[in-house]
Formats: structure tokens, sequence, C-alpha cells
């Protein structure tokens, strides 16, 4: 076992930590590290860490034939990134009417064209508002896109305000999906986001465009050296800091602005138009998106009816013009959605928003994007430019009282605490809640028997197109100190948080739950489970000194609500991640006194029902913490009491994990006859349940028992 190959194998493993399969292969190297040693040793942190580690288990392999073996068959698991190759074809559709940008697009040509030198290729397109720099920007692909057959990359970052703006982890946990990755192989760090984007590019002809960009801080980590790799950032103002290649898109000449308007409205119409095309073309100041909300009015002028006079601000002066034309049901409705700067207008935010239904509200969203005041962002689903967000929040304070504005938006978050929540019981139906809303008995089988959703999956992909709306609410709450909304919010977004890979961008939420759950019930179950969650986000990111905190606070505050539940739960999460660190000792304590929690729980107490599966998975955690300590039959007698009740409730994802620890366990104690059936089984539930990730782990697992039975 060569000192680089185990490196590398430490590197690639780090990179699998957001799965569980990752996970329970770190255990087993940590497990293999003490048994090396003869002693227990801390997880690495680090480059150097991993390579300290190496050095043992390369020299433990080398002394012993059976820890050769082991460490054989633990590289063998790792975890592929197999689907890092995907070509995703995702640039939106280029306009019909594009025109001028010479200068520009030969610019882009150019950066494309240049010989590699080890120089990233990085363009910034910068311009104002409506200026059309995102539609030079996908122009440009779509006319390159042969050049790229790796595909093309598209993301918005939400860049034209700093609350919204997606993370940094975030912008790459996207990158990387599109990309092809799955979700449980992104790693949960930024850092080993980065070389697992830059590794996945690596050797690819591929076109990334970022669309509505904050900073450069903020896809700084996406620019790589990569020859084949073309990094186009769109923004309002040159990005400061970026090694880029600047250009700068200003108005439209005179001339190729008169085409476009021939090309929306038609010759006829602008012919006669004409004697009111100079005041057009000023008001428009050369803005594309002008022209196009423009050329409504300019239909009209041409049947008699002349513009308006042009206001100070060109686009200022459009959008009174468009505004004043508008029928009042829609000046009103544009008034009430931008009255928080959603980042997707879906139904769910309209109809609440609108106080319609549904059908309606698409109608109205519909309408509003024909008259250039919204863009369309997929199915059903639109945003709003934030100069005509700016626009109509001027309009909605001089038409609207503050108690109706303020209606609108309690309507809207009200309604998105109802999805969530109801979204949140259907997706996670086996995990138990804190706080009325979720109150009642089998209140999870009800939401599952009335909702409309199909079952979990469906649950939860609802949940993950709307996060950014109930971000977003999030903050609306904030606003008005309502903490019990916020609470509601960020707990109904767990099942995104434990799934789909969205930890970094929901924990500014997290934070903001945790602070207000002190100030508004310190010492309750609410507090409690307000720092739990944030605690396992921090956890996930790898955190882990603010992570025990939270989870300390955590427990503190159910133990003085007397929650018994949530105080064990804080406890086997401080035990958790204690088992990541390889610290056995502290992991089977904290196990064990959770597990002297849950005891304590009596019949008709919060809880009660729920205590048979909590100590099942707290008898797996002990019997993956007394492997770690070597204790093998204690261990072994765990894990078959976890197997009895996961395989008498017929979870069988929980079934085929609990047996590949049995499996490992025997494998240990030289049992390997006995550890195959386990590894066989696991193997099988694993590929029913496509639990992909864990199916190369079990696979390695199998094998080896094959080969020590033989």
């Amino acid at each position: 076992m060569s000192m680089s190959a185990v490196v590398t194998f430490l590197g690639s493993l780090n990179l699998s930590l957001g799965t569980e399969a990752g996970r329970s292969l770190w255990e087993s190297a940590g497990v293999l590290a003490r048994r090396c040693a003869g002693r227990a040793v801390p997880a690495p942190g680090g480059a150097q860490g991993r390579e300290d580690v190496a050095r043992l288990l390369s020299e433990g392999a080398r002394r012993d034939p059976d820890r050769a073996r082991e460490l054989s068959a633990l590289m063998r698991g790792v975890p592929l990134p197999s689907a890092a190759h995907g070509v995703p074809r995702l640039l939106p559709a280029s306009s019909p009417f594009f025109k001028d940008r010479q200068d520009a697009l030969k610019v882009l040509d150019q950066e494309l064209s240049r010989p590699g030198d080890g120089r990233p290729r990085v363009v910034n397109i910068h311009g104002p508002a409506g200026i059309g720099s995102s539609t030079l920007a996908v122009h440009w692909g779509w006319r390159k896109v042969e050049q790229f057959p790796d595909g093309q990359v598209y993301l918005d970052l939400n860049g034209t305000s700093a609350s919204a703006a997606l993370p940094t982890g975030t912008v790459l946990h996207r990158v990387l999906t599109q990309l092809g990755l799955d979700k449980d192989t992104i790693p949960p760090g930024l850092e080993d986001r980065i070389g697992l984007y830059r590794t996945s590019v690596a050797g690819r002809r591929l076109l990334v465009v970022l669309d509505h960009v904050h900073s450069a801080a903020q896809i700084r980590p996406l620019v790589t050296s990569a020859p084949g790799v073309v990094v186009v950032a769109v923004s309002r103002h040159a990005l400061v800091g970026l090694d880029a290649v600047h250009v700068l898109v200003g108005p439209l000449p005179e001339q190729d602005a008169l085409h476009l308007l021939g090309d929306l409205v038609g010759k006829q119409a602008l012919a006669s138009a004409r004697a009111t095309l100079p005041s057009v073309l000023e008001r428009c100041a050369g803005s594309p998106w002008a022209l196009r909300a423009c050329a409504p009015s300019l239909r009209q002028a041409a049947h008699g009816t002349p513009p308006d006079e042009p206001a100070t601000d060109p686009l200022h002066g459009i959008l009174d013009l468009v505004y004043g034309g508008l029928p009042p049901h829609l000046a009103a409705a544009l008034r009430s959605l931008a009255l928080r700067p959603w980042p997707v207008l879906t139904g769910t935010v309209a109809a609440a928003a609108l106080d319609t239904d549904p059908e309606q509200a698409a109608a109205v969203l519909a309408e509003l994007a024909e008259r250039q005041l919204l863009q369309g962002a997929g199915t059903d689903q639109y945003v709003m430019r934030p100069l005509v967000r700016q626009f109509a929040m001027d309009a909605a304070l001089r038409e609207d009282t503050p108690a109706q504005r303020a209606a609108v938006v309690d309507r809207t978050v009200a309604e998105l605490v109802r999805f969530a929540v109801e979204a949140d019981l259907v997706a996670l139906d086996r995990r138990w809640h804190v706080g009325p809303r979720y109150e009642g008995p089998d209140r999870a089988r009800q939401a599952l028997r009335s909702s409309a959703y199909a079952g979990p999956g469906q649950a939860l992909a609802a949940l993950e197109s709307e996060l950014g709306n109930l971000l977003e609410a999030v903050r609306a709450a904030e606003d008005r100190d309502d903490a019990q909304t916020v609470f509601y919010l960020c707990q109904a977004v767990w099942p995104v948080q434990l799934k789909a890979g969205h930890v970094e961008e929901i924990l500014p939420a997290l934070r903001t739950g945790a602070r207000l759950a002190d100030e508004a019930f310190p010492g309750t179950d609410m507090a409690g489970r307000a720092h739990a969650q944030l605690g396992l986000a921090l956890k996930d990111l790898r955190q882990d000194q603010e992570a025990v905190a939270q989870l300390e606070a955590a427990a503190t505050a159910d133990r003085l609500a007397g929650h018994l539940r949530g105080q064990a739960t804080a406890v086997e999460s401080l035990g958790l991640l204690r088992l990541g660190q390889w610290d056995h000792e502290a992991a089977l304590a904290l196990f064990q006194e959770a597990e002297r929690l849950l005891e304590a729980i009596g019949p008709g107490e919060r809880g009660f029902e729920d205590l048979p599966r909590a100590r099942a998975l707290l008898e797996r955690h002990q019997g993956r913490a007394l492997r770690g300590l070597e204790r093998l039959g204690e261990a072994r007698e765990r894990l078959l009491a976890a197997l009895r009740f996961f395989r008498g409730t017929a979870e069988a994802y929980n079934t085929a994990r609990t047996l590949t620890d049995l499996a490992a366990v025997l494998l240990e104690s030289g049992d390997a006859g006995a550890a195959r059936p386990m590894a066989q089984e696991a193997l099988e539930l694993l590929e029913s349940e496509h639990a992909l990730a864990h199916l190369e782990y079990a696979r390695a697992l199998l094998e080896r028992c094959v080969n020590e039975a033989q």
C-alpha cells in the first residue's frame, strides 16, 4: 500500500463525507487507524492530518497482512462521483431579435480562441439594468454552442441584492448537480466542493454562464485554469478583484434601436408612428428592455394616440408609461407582488399575495409577463426585475395604505408556512415535531392522506422548489420580530436540509431562528429544536466547534423545558459528531446518556410512542462506537437488537445500514462466513431502495466477505 495511494484514498473519502456511505467508510477508516496504531487516533482535519493517517495506515498494512486486506477493501469501497460527466444543456433561449453588440461578441470570441497558457478564461459582462447584458451572454453561448460539446451550465445567482445572493457553497452545489453529480455525493465543505468542481471540469470543453453575480468573491472558486472551460459572469457593475476580461454593455445605437422596434411592432406600425419615434427613442435611451416594454404604446401611437412626455429617468419613464396603461387589477397585482423580493413568483406566492385562486393568479402572472413586467423562469414561474420591483414598490407606498401592504405580506407568509408544514409532514412522516401546528394524533398520517403529494419524494421536491421563497418569508417574519413564524418555517425546511444538500443556503435562516427563539421563548422545547437544527447544519458543514456549542444549547433548553425526547436527540447528535471525529469513547458515553434520557419517558408523555424506533437507532449508534473501541462482542449484540426492530417495521434502508455495520463487525471478529449473507442482503436491499451512494461500499464489503471466507 503506497503512501501516495493511501493519501489519495483518504482525500477521496474526505470528498464523500456528504453521503451516509462516505461517513460509514470514514468510520471504518478510523477503526482501522486505531487497530494499526494500537490507540485512539483523532480524525484528520486537513491535508497534513490525512497524510499522517495515511502513513500510519500504510505502515500498518506493510506489517500485517490482515490490516493490508482491510485497507484494500476500504479503498475499493470509496463511492466515486461516477455521474460527474453529465452533459448539461441549460442555456435559456436566445432572443430572436438580438441587435448589434458586435464589438462585445468579438471580445468573447477572442477569449475563447486564445491559446491555453494556464490563465483562466473569464469574461465579466456588465452594464446597467435593462441594457441586455444577460441576453448578450446567452446569445454568444448559443452562437458557440458547438465549441462546448461537454455542456453549457447556466445559473442565476440572485445577486441583485446582498441578502438574496446565493452563497458560494450553494453556487458550487448547484453547478455540480448541473454537471450530473448526485446530490448525495456532493461534500458539505466549501474547500471540498471547490476541489470536486475543479476535478469534474478538468479536461472538458464547457461553458459556465453565471447571471446576476453580486461580487467577485461569490464566483471566484468557479474560476479554473482548465483550458476548455469558459466562465462568463454577468453583473450590474464590473466585478472588482476578478481577473477577467471586462465587457461594458452600453445603449444600443439609434439605428439598431429602430431595427429592434421594427422587429417588435412591424414595419407598418413603425412607419405609422414615425412622428413619435424621436421621443420614443429618447425615452428608451438605447435600453433593449425599455424598447420591448414601449412596443405596445408604440402600436397605440400608430393608431393616433400619442405617448406621454418622457420622464427624466428613461427607464422610469417607460415604466410610468407601461404602468399607466395597466388595468386596475394588474396594477394592484404588480404592487402586491413587489412588496418582498421573492426569488421566484410561483403559484403559491402569487395566489396568496393576490388573494385569489391559483388559476387566476397564473393568468395574472402571464399577463404581466406579456407586458415585460415579469420574466419567465421555468414552467409557471416568473421573476421580477429589480428596477420593476423598485418602481412597483414606490407605487405601492403612494397608492396603498400601510395596513393594505402589511396584509399582503402577512397573507403570503402565512400561506408559505401552511404549505411548508403540510409538505414537511409528508416528506419525513416518521420524525417528531415541535409546536401546535404539528400537534394532534396521527398528524403526519392525516397530512399524507389529505395531501396532493403522491409520496415523500414529491413533497420534498415541492419544498425544494419553494426554498428561496421560504427563506425570504423567514426574512419577512424576522423584520416583524415574528419568532413563531420563523420557527415553523425553519423546522419545515428540515427535509431539504437533510436530503437535498442546501445546508449553506439555509444556514442564515437557522441562525435567525435560534436567535429569535432565545429571545422569544428561552428554555423551551422550541428553543431546543431551533438550536438542534442549527447544530446539525453546522455539523454537516464540518464546523464542529460551533456545532457542539449549538447542540449543547439545545440539550440545555430541552432540559429546562422538561422535554426528554428533545434532550435525548441533542445528546445523540453530539455523539454522532464525536463518532465522525473518531472519538469513540466520547461518542459511546453520549449515546448511553441519550439512552438513559429515553428510558425516563413514561407512558402518556411526549415522545413515548416514538421510543422503540429511537432506541433502535441508539442501539445501532452504540454498536458503531463499540466497534471503534474493538469491543466487538458487545457491538454485535447492539447491532442485532437494532436489526430486529428495523426488520420488524420493514424499514429497508435502516435494515441495510445495520446489516453492513454487522457484516463489518463479524469480519473483524474473523467470521467471514456469517458476515457474507448479511452483506449480500444489505446489497439487495440497497439496490431495491435505489440507494446508489451506498452500493459501492456494500459491494466492496461483500467482496471482502467472499475472499476471506475462501
